[in-house]
């Protein structure tokens, strides 16, 4: 093996080895373990949320491969609708000047398909660099044949079953991108504006209790007020009870609108009058529905105003109801009609005042600009008789949520379902499989030959086929079982579905996993006609935030590339890389200054593996991540200590009789100790995998593995390879290939590079021929090998040599210079293990001489440490300087002094304790803990020398 551990040097060529000789493919031998990929966007670059889910997947399908289990790992990629348009039309504008209007719909979908087949791929490039080992050669993508069909199928029967209509509802509309977008596309973002309070005249001569003729209105969007259809009071709020059922006369349209009585007015909130527009917010769209007030639609596609506003009933009729709206407003931008509003209605004297407000405003994620509620014909699924069944399968646990928490937040969603708006406004997509004749009338099927064939329509009757698109989300809820084949009844999804665990973030809980469920239960049975679920656990994982806490965003400056973790970058590239394609000069400073005085010197490169076990060893259950640069960088040295630790063993067995014959070997207590050890590991880092605790099994792994393999075993090892006979060096060299090689196979899920790479070292000596560690067995906890009695007595030994080291450290005694020890209060077990193990102790404690008193008061002044009822004291005498020691404990206690009277007077300021941060706090108080340690130690140290 090389000197040093160079993670460059491995891996990609061996990720090729593992792809060519098809190691990641199902085996046809045990029972079926599948996991379906959440399929990332095929327009994506990998994100450390990826490099984390994807980590989880794979630890979980190369343990399962490794247990004998049939494995699949189904790979895929999402069509991304929104993103992958915005994409190509970018590239089309810059190259050829031209937009896809200019090309047609059929040409632009076209040069879609050529930007996949030439650019579409980084992501998948990228998931081998993580060591994922998916069947690359079943990758799926959500437009392929396959699952076109699959959507088409789905599309089909829903409408039938009355499932899937066709309305006019209110949508998140984006007017750059003329489309609906769906929450999760929607961005809130907090602002500071403006709430306009107006005043709106009553009609007929009514007046207030207090004698007014207007009531007030309190708005932060005042040109929708355009399409406004009431006023809503709360029933209970006296000051408005008379005014229910009155009307007001609405400014600048001249329109009269009813007052209504609403719970939905808060009467402790502004003056309790809310203005309704059911046209243009999701609230009052409620409110307008409880009370039948017409719909007024007052926008076009652009979020500018139209020249009459649209009126619809609820059912979305047309209404017939004038509602003209001033030239002088016509085809303004929503935001300039805005000002005109606020200018007519200050100089009608209407305007009562205008606040500072801060409130939340919707943004298109991909567009950037302010989403409008409109009003627009889509199509709907109605979602409430699917989530019934959907709901009862978590219910009754054939789905269960890890952590379990998560279960509740599904169930608020399932147990108020809304209908999903499943069409988009793109040319890129998959198609609705429905067609229009000239009359308007509507027809769904798979095709349009059999639209004219079951609807008896004739040839020369023109039909025009819709031209949405389905939201992206319709074809990923049907991914479970459309990538394994349906609607064939295909073998593979009779072996692999349903999956097994789903490894996803909460924040698509509802838009993914609920409509998977759903879908998937409505379309898939088994034999016996049960609605077959696509997975029986959820895992749920939080997100990864930078080392303050905050959620990493390009607008910050603070994300980070997984792969800059794995190969390193330098500090120049990494700043342009954040502040490349910033349009703020300012913004792009503030970030350049951060990424400067937080990566002073770039990112080392740290290899796969220690990426891999970073977010692992921080994946407690459904918590969010703060990423910790330190923890990466403690890995790599994991990584370099494990590297180390082997080759150690193999220059201690290489072409050494290793004992793997009949060979007579004996094992040392060390030997029978780690055996144990190991053992231990092997049943508590199981339990922690099968649990879904990859933290507990990281910190399990690397306990065992740097404290109890590398720092102890590899150490009590020594006197034996160098001074025990034949057969005690073959007992020892047969547990140093046993147990690394048994390590080596536990670790691999987390770890896949490092492990593979020197378990082809290690196995042969072994006598194991395989090929490759990742289909090898992963190891069983073996009662057999726990020898209680060695674990026990070497544990005995590790305390007496670290009671030994200890004190050495305390007394500034040199680690090389050899110690007489003497035993007090020995029992015969102690004597027995002192008896057994003085050639380890001597060798690893330093040790000269050991002298077992009958009585402690016999002993000179010592130094004491105790190992439960026995002393062991080393005499000081002729060992320190004493003088020079108790200089040097009187410098670092006036240095322990001088903290804690800080830290005491820093705690006893009320205001600081007041103000300060709970966290400040906290590090406050650990200080002071720290500091009373230290000068409790100092002080007993200095008792012990001057009794010298």
């Amino acid at each position: 093996m090389d000197k040093t551990y160079n993670p460059q040097d491995i891996e990609q060529s061996l990720y090729q080895d593992w792809e060519e000789n098809g190691y990641f493919k199902p085996s046809g031998k045990g029972d079926a373990y599948s996991i379906m990929i959440p399929p990332p966007n095929v327009t994506g670059s990998l994100h450390m949320g990826h490099a984390f889910q994807d980590t989880i997947m794979d630890t979980l399908t190369r343990y399962k491969r490794m247990q004998g289990n049939n494995t699949l790992w189904q790979v895929g990629t999402d069509h991304a609708g929104i993103a992958t348009q915005m994409v190509v039309e970018r590239k089309l504008a810059a190259e050829e000047g031209k937009t896809r209007h200019d090309l047609g719909r059929d040409a632009f979908i076209d040069k879609i398909w050529q930007w996949k087949d030439q650019s579409g791929g980084t992501i998948t490039k990228q998931l081998r660099r993580l060591g994922a080992s998916v069947d690359w050669d079943r990758e799926r993508f959500t437009m392929d044949e396959g699952l076109s069909e699959a959507v088409k199928e789905v599309f089909v029967r829903l409408h039938k079953e009355d499932l899937i209509y066709r309305g006019k509802r209110l949508v998140n509309w984006d007017p750059k991108l003329h489309t609906a977008i769906s929450d999760l596309e929607v961005e809130n973002k907090d602002k500071q504006g403006h709430m306009w309070n107006l005043r709106y005249p009553l009609a007929d001569g009514v007046k207030t209790l207090d004698g007014k003729d207007y009531i007030v209105v309190a708005t932060t969007r005042p040109e929708t007020m355009l399409g406004d259809t009431g006023v809503a009071v709360n029933p209970e709020d006296e000051r408005y009870k008379n005014l229910i059922g009155k009307e007001i006369l609405l400014p600048i349209v001249n329109r009269r609108i009813p007052i209504v009585a609403d719970e939905h007015a808060d009467m402790e909130k502004g003056t309790g009058c809310v203005k309704i527009t059911p046209a243009h917010d999701f609230n009052d769209n409620e409110v307008g529905k409880r009370h039948q007030l017409p719909m007024i639609n007052v926008f076009n596609k652009d979020a500018a105003i139209l020249a009459t506003g649209e009126t619809y009933t609820f059912d979305g009729k047309e209404l017939e109801l004038d509602a003209p709206i001033p030239e002088r407003f016509q085809g303004l931008d929503r935001f300039d009609a805005r000002k005109l509003v606020v200018d007519e209605f200050e100089q009608a004297g209407l305007l009562e005042k205008i606040d500072d407000h801060s409130l939340t405003v919707p943004y298109g994620d991909r567009s950037g600009v302010v989403i409008e509620p409109l009003l627009t014909d889509q199509w709907y699924v109605r979602v409430a008789p699917l989530a019934k069944v959907a709901t009862e399968a978590v219910e009754n646990g054939e789905i269960q949520f890890v952590p379990k928490q998560y279960e509740n937040m599904y169930f608020s969603w399932m147990r108020d379902v809304q209908d999903w708006c499943i069409s988009r406004q793109l040319w890129w997509g998959h198609r609705i499989p429905a067609w229009y004749d000239e009359q308007g009338n509507v027809f769904v099927g798979r095709d349009e030959t059999e639209v004219r064939r079951e609807n008896n329509i004739a040839d020369d009757v023109q039909l025009t086929q819709d031209e949405d698109v389905l939201d992206t989300w319709f074809s990923s809820a049907l991914w479970t079982f459309s990538t394994q084949g349906w609607p064939q009844n295909t073998d593979d999804l009779r072996v692999f579905h349903p999956s097994d665990t789903l490894v996803t973030g909460f924040d698509i809980i509802f838009f993914w996993v609920a409509r998977m469920i759903m879908m998937t239960m409505h379309f898939i049975k088994d034999e016996n006609g049960k609605p077959q679920v696509p997975f029986k656990t959820v895992y749920v994982t939080g997100l990864i935030r930078d080392e303050n806490g905050d959620k990493m965003s390009k607008s910050k400056g603070n994300v980070l590339d997984p792969l800059d973790m794995i190969d390193g970058i330098d500090l120049e590239s990494l700043v342009e890389k954040r502040t490349g394609n910033m349009m703020q000069p300012q913004l792009a400073k503030k970030i350049e200054k951060n990424t400067r005085k937080t990566f002073a010197d770039g990112i080392e490169p740290h290899g796969t593996d220690a990426l891999r076990f970073t977010l692992a060893a921080m994946a407690s259950t459904g918590r969010d991540i703060n990423w910790d640069m330190n923890r990466l960088e403690g890995y790599r040295n994991f990584c370099n200590k494990l590297w180390n630790a082997s080759r150690y063993v193999l220059m201690n067995t290489e072409e050494q009789d290793c004992g793997f014959n009949d060979a007579e070997k004996v094992y040392s207590l060390a030997d029978r100790w780690i055996l144990g050890q190991f053992q231990n590991t092997v049943k508590t880092f199981t339990e922690h995998l099968d649990n879904y605790r990859f933290d507990l099994a990281a910190n399990t792994i690397y306990e065992f593995t740097w404290n109890q393999f590398c720092d102890w075993y590899l150490e009590l090892t020594k006197p034996i390879l160098f001074k025990g006979t034949d057969v005690q060096q073959r007992g020892t060299r047969h547990t140093l290939i046993t147990v690394l090689e048994g390590l080596l196979r536990l670790m691999h899920p987390l770890m896949p590079y490092i492990t593979e790479t020197i378990w082809r070292r290690v196995a042969p000596l072994a006598g194991i021929e395989a090929k490759t560690i990742m289909l090898e067995r992963f190891p069983v906890f073996d009662q057999s090998q726990v020898d209680e009695t060695a674990m026990a007595d070497l544990e005995w030994v590790k305390q007496f040599i670290l009671a030994i080291r200890n004190i050495r450290g305390e007394m500034d005694i040199s680690p090389n210079k050899p110690l007489n020890v003497l035993l007090a209060k020995a029992s015969e077990q102690d004597l027995r293990r002192l008896e057994d193990n003085q050639a380890f102790l001597s060798s690893l404690a330093k040790l000269e001489a050991f002298t077992v008193l009958e009585n402690a008061n016999e002993a000179p002044a010592s130094a004491t440490a105790f190992i439960g009822n026995l002393e062991i004291l080393i005499p000081m005498a002729g060992l320190i300087d004493v003088d020079a020691e108790l200089a040097r404990i009187a410098k670092q206690l006036e240095k322990a002094e001088k903290g804690l009277e800080q830290v005491e007077k820093k705690l006893a300021n009320e205001k600081f304790v007041n103000n300060a941060p709970e966290a400040v706090l906290a590090k406050e108080k650990e200080k002071l803990a720290e500091f009373s340690d230290a000068k409790a130690k100092l002080l007993e140290q200095k008792a012990k020398i001057e009794s010298l």
